[in-house]
């Protein structure tokens, strides 16, 4: 008799994002001339940058041709785009990464979940609340979490991110081995300094724990104090795992391109107490389970840093910040407390009620979608996410509509 991997029973519901679809789904089934205007999924609507399409074009045009045609490539990345990332990203940041510690994906949601395939599964996890449902649920998926209790999984150290803390989860008050952070965050939108860090960074160090930090969102920092990359940190290389993505920065949502970086001096610990190299092990399971991002995907990604690409990438962010300033300031205006919106693309609202309600509201009185906070963890309850991923012209109609239904 098969069974099931009963871990996968564990998890609560459908996925968020799912859960919301079929929730404006079924509004519009119920009032079928009713626009609509989604601010909720982070989904860009702004076509590829010009630069992109112009590379994208040229690679499917090799692909047909004798001499130009390409089969299977290198699982970890073609080396012309994994040395623009490592000389654009970081090393003209001060960050030392070397072109092979690169490893070229189709997203960092893939790799974020599938890193931790690499890991115990009696690993201690310390996750952020609220968060990115991902690193949470492959958790599960994987049997390292317990049983779910009171809005929480036992197994889980959750690291509450609140107003309080400025939403910057202090660190573990017990022993974790793998850390999850996210910076700029989804879903608050708020940052994290290189003094703080810093210190999550001494604290791997000294408790021998690794960091898996997500910086998908790097792209939208302003602040020049602020850091893009975790190997802007002294020591990090020896204590983190990155991940960055496309898909905001130059809109490849459906173009699927991102990559992990896996310093060669980052170690986990085997059964014995001694160390193993995380590199070749990534490798392996990259070259297993992974056949490459396609040939035209990652010619149009090394145009993303070409001079005309650099621009271009910049001007679509810059719009989506434009659109996250119009969305804190309306809702400042009307009397709730924002984060974020300045140095990411989200902005996150203390609704003062509850999460569900707020989105029923704001989706039934103003015909816009939002993301309900307490989809993120039990410490987004209250809250609601708004997401700058639109036009200009609907973020001003959306915002104006909120006023009517909340004035």
């Amino acid at each position: 008799m098969l069974q099931v991997n009963e871990h996968y029973l564990k998890l609560q519901a459908s996925y968020l994002f799912s859960d919301i679809a079929k929730r404006v789904a079924a509004f519009q089934d119920a009032h079928p001339g009713r626009e609509v205007i989604k601010l909720g999924i982070g989904d860009v609507t702004n076509p590829l940058p010009p630069a992109c399409i112009e590379a994208f074009h040229k690679a499917v045009d090799e692909m047909g041709t004798v001499a130009g045609f390409r089969g299977y490539g290198p699982e970890q990345g073609y080396d012309f785009l994994r040395e623009a990332i490592a000389a654009h990203d970081f090393r003209a940041r001060g960050a030392l990464v070397e072109a092979d510690e690169v490893f070229v994906s189709d997203g960092a949601k893939c790799d974020t979940g599938n890193i931790q395939e690499l890991f115990s599964t009696g690993a201690k996890i310390a996750i952020p609340d609220p968060v990115y449902p991902v690193y949470l649920d492959t958790n599960v998926m994987a049997g390292r979490t317990g049983v779910y209790r009171d809005g929480r999984y036992e197994g889980i150290v959750y690291l509450d991110s609140t107003r309080a803390n400025n939403f910057v989860p202090e660190l573990p008050r017990e022993e974790v081995d793998l850390i999850y952070l996210c910076f700029p965050n989804n879903p608050t939108g708020s940052t994290i300094s290189r003094e703080q860090l810093t210190t999550w960074v001494d604290f791997a160090r000294d408790s021998r724990a690794l960091i898996l930090f997500d910086a998908a969102y790097e792209a939208f920092i302003r602040d020049p104090d602020l850091p893009h990359s975790i190997y802007e940190i002294p020591g990090a290389r020896e204590v983190a795992i990155e991940f960055r993505s496309y898909s905001k920065s130059a809109g490849f949502t459906g173009t699927r391109c991102a990559y992990t970086v896996v310093p060669r001096e980052c170690t986990a610990f085997d059964a014995a107490g001694n160390r193993q190299a995380i590199h070749p092990l990534w490798n392996r399971r990259h070259c297993t389970k992974f056949n490459g991002v396609s040939y035209p995907v990652q010619r149009a990604a090394e145009a993303v840093y070409s001079p005309a690409g650099q621009a271009q990438c910049t001007a679509l962010i810059d719009g989506y910040l434009h659109n996250a300033g119009l969305i804190r300031a309306a809702m400042t205006e009307l009397g709730y407390a924002c984060v974020g919106g300045d140095n990411a693309p989200y902005v996150w609202i203390d609704g003062g009620r509850d999460s569900w309600g707020f989105f029923d509201l704001l989706l039934e009185k103003a015909g816009v979608v939002c993301t309900p906070g307490a989809g993120f963890g039990r410490c987004g309850q209250g809250y609601i996410r708004l997401s700058a991923f639109n036009s200009e012209a609907n973020v001003i109609r959306a915002m104006e509509r909120i006023r009517q239904a909340l004035g």
